[in-house]
């Protein structure tokens, strides 16, 4: 302690800083070490398929389509001016009279006399006329529809968060699929990992023969 304490004050605070950063990590090393075969089954059994299943079901949400059938029964007014344009052909239902004012000539250059034509159409009569008029129209229209609607989920309001949580899940999945799932697992996993170097292969000594 005298050598670390010689006036150099800061000197020993690094030297003290360092031997209780190594002994907090050993501590915590030895910690992980006892607490992972009790961690692992937990993991293994509970946290890795919750959050698989989870993971999982926001795939599926997200990938979902939402399918049914709608029935529709309304009355629609429908109001609107229905322009006419067209020739047709109209029959008399009953004789019409008709009084028309007409100018006779006489011959030989007698001049002429104002008068009145009358004259009555039979009934049964057809005359061909032009139409060219607008008809209102206003009535109301019952309708009864059975309309199947398919709507896919990731194209309502309801996509971005599903998305969301699939990201959000996703990672964590994956890295808790990547764990060992036992205690048997992971010492197979330490026991592959420390056999490279403990049966790398040692040289052959080289022998040399005298001539």
């Amino acid at each position: 302690m005298k050598a670390i304490f010689q006036g150099k004050f800061w000197q020993a605070f690094k030297t003290f800083a360092i031997l209780f950063s190594f002994t907090v990590n050993v501590i915590l090393l030895l910690v992980l070490l006892l607490a992972a075969p009790l961690i692992l089954p937990i993991v293994g059994t509970i946290v890795t398929p919750l959050v698989g299943g989870l993971n999982d079901s926001f795939v599926q949400m997200g990938e979902a389509t939402i399918t049914r059938t709608i029935e529709v029964n309304d009355n629609i007014p429908v109001v609107f001016e229905l322009p006419v344009s067209t020739a047709t052909t109209v029959v008399l239902l009953s004789p019409v009279p008709l009084s028309i004012p007409a100018q006779f000539v006489l011959p030989a250059g007698g001049g002429y006399i104002n008068g009145t034509v009358s004259i009555n159409l039979p009934a049964g009569l057809q005359l061909p006329v032009a139409l060219d008029i607008t008809v209102p129209v206003s009535q109301t229209v019952p309708v009864n529809l059975l309309v199947d609607v398919s709507i896919p989920l990731d194209e309502t309001e309801l996509g971005a968060p599903f998305m969301q949580l699939q990201q959000l899940f996703a990672p964590l999945d994956s890295f808790l699929s990547a764990l060992p799932g036992d205690n048997e697992e992971l010492i197979e996993r330490i026991r592959q990992a420390m056999l490279p170097a403990s049966t790398a292969p040692t040289p052959e000594p080289v022998t040399t023969i005298p001539d």
